[in-house]
């Protein structure tokens, strides 16, 4: 026998609109001031009714069509009844029996090749607002109240902690994409829960469920992983020390690196779900901007169609190809430089983004170095034998920096590379006037040597001398 693990995914995720989810109050999550984004509608005031945001019934209807969901024809809204704090209303308008989409698959990488997890539904609800703890006090800022928040839930197909932060960094991905949100899960903009069981069964045979747990707080894929992976270890053990497992939710302590105990789980009949009366139902097939042929039509390319066109197309490494679509602003930028280019210079211009331009970028603190025509003129000017490696670099830092055209500040900094005959002599004979022990080095069969007397000639021309020239002409000298 064999423990098999279990899990499922809930995730929560804000959705980009201008308005909130039934009324016309701004969404913005990044309001610092409490309490200003509010209306009557949102703060559940007697008499005032809901009005249904289309834009986020729409990118709702674009993350099923981009999965290979099944959109619904009729969709409605429900009232899920639970009382916190947070809660305007006393009970939240989600949906239950007819979501949106149903179905679908999102396919993602793992060590073991590629892996689809299916899912069970995507749907659309209004998010609470949210509690602050100062002290004995607990504060309610009401910003966050009603913003439009997509859930979607995985079918429990998970089987291991990596898969499923995998999973849950595909499914950002894919918002950003989408432009639907940016599930920043440092903001709280995307929230993940975990679902996890384990169950004893023969190797390589199907067996039946364990008793689920959920754990939440979770604010981070690492924070995912490690609470998944815990878990797991937890109730493996309380099942090898004859202990039963019991149906809850858990929270997951970042600092003890745990989960503890919140509450005991609700079922849905705890929630008394029944039809929103204040809100119609959705006959999606009556709205012909929102058709499937339509929303297929508005998607963009897919995190895993660009995978592969970068890889077949432009010869990428997987893990190069994988660096720049996880960092989604540094692969526009990279997308607009090599476009159309030969393989010679997508292979340079990849060289220095990751070798240099990244590392300058966390230097400057900024996501994304936007002037795609200066930085393709620097790598035009490398391969044309303008600019020394060691030039280029020294360039681009001052272009990140500073800004700036590249063949400015290479004139400006005498870092345009001499292919003069005679001048680039006189750099090689001054080395050779005073590198008296290198040259024995090299004579003396350490053809190492060589390389530091050519990266004395290159500090001689003041990094403007042609490498391969100073080489030649180095070697010419040494081997009379």
């Amino acid at each position: 026998m064999e423990y098999r693990p279990t899990i499922g995914l809930e995730i929560h995720a804000e959705l980009h609109t201008r308005t909130k989810m039934f009324c016309s109050c701004a969404n913005d999550p990044d309001e610092a001031r409490p309490n200003v984004n509010v209306c009557p509608v949102c703060m559940a005031h007697p008499g005032t009714l809901p009005v249904i945001n289309r834009e986020a019934v729409r990118q709702v209807l674009r993350i099923g069509a981009a999965v290979g969901g099944e959109l619904a024809d009729m969709s409605e809204f429900d009232r899920k009844s639970y009382f916190y704090p947070d809660i305007p209303k006393g009970y939240q308008i989600s949906q239950y029996e007819n979501p949106l989409v149903s179905g679908g698959t999102l396919a993602l990488s793992t060590n073991s090749g590629q892996a689809g997890v299916a899912l069970t539904r995507v749907h659309l609800e209004e998010d609470t607002a949210r509690s602050i703890h100062a002290g004995e006090k607990s504060l309610v800022d009401f910003n966050r109240a009603g913003i439009p928040l997509m859930e979607l839930v995985t079918e429990p197909v998970i089987h291991d902690a990596e898969t499923a932060g995998r999973f849950a960094r595909e499914l950002q991905l894919l918002l950003r994409t989408l432009g639907a949100g940016e599930a920043n899960l440092e903001k709280g903009e995307m929230r993940i829960e975990a679902n996890i069981s384990v169950s004893k069964q023969e190797a390589g045979a199907e067996g039946s469920l364990g008793t689920k747990v959920e754990v939440k707080n979770l604010n981070s894929f690492k924070s995912v992983e490690r609470a998944i992976a815990y878990e797991v270890d937890r109730q493996i053990k309380l099942i090898e020390s004859g202990e039963k497992v019991v149906q809850e939710t858990r929270g997951w302590d970042e600092g003890r690196q745990a989960t503890f105990h919140q509450r005991f789980k609700e079922g849905s009949a705890d929630y008394r779900y029944f039809p929103e009366p204040d809100l119609p139902k959705l006959f999606i097939s009556e709205i012909p901007e929102l058709s499937l042929e339509v929303l297929r039509t508005s998607l963009p390319e897919l995190p895993w169609e660009k995978r592969d066109r970068w890889v077949n197309d432009y010869g990428l490494q997987e893990e190069t190809a994988e660096f720049f679509i996880q960092n989604f602003a540094l692969g526009i930028f990279v997308e607009r430089v090599i476009v159309g280019k030969t393989t010679d210079f997508i292979k340079l211009a990849l060289n220095y983004i990751t070798s240099d331009l990244v590392a300058l970028l966390k230097e400057k603190e900024d996501k994304v170095f936007e002037d795609v025509d200066h930085f393709i003129k620097l790598i035009d000017m490398v391969l044309a034998g303008t600019l020394s490696s060691r030039g280029a670099k020294d360039v681009l830092r001052i272009m990140v920096l500073e800004g700036g055209d590249p063949e400015a500040i290479a004139q400006e900094k005498g870092l345009i590379q001499i292919h003069d005959p005679v001048a680039l002599m006189k750099a090689v004979e001054a080395v050779l006037a005073r590198e008296e022990k290198a040259i024995a080095e090299y004579k003396a069969g350490k053809l190492s040597a060589l390389q530091y007397l050519v990266g004395k000639a290159m500090q001689e021309s003041k990094g403007a001398g042609n490498p391969q020239t100073l080489r030649e002409m180095l070697l010419a000298r040494l081997d009379i």
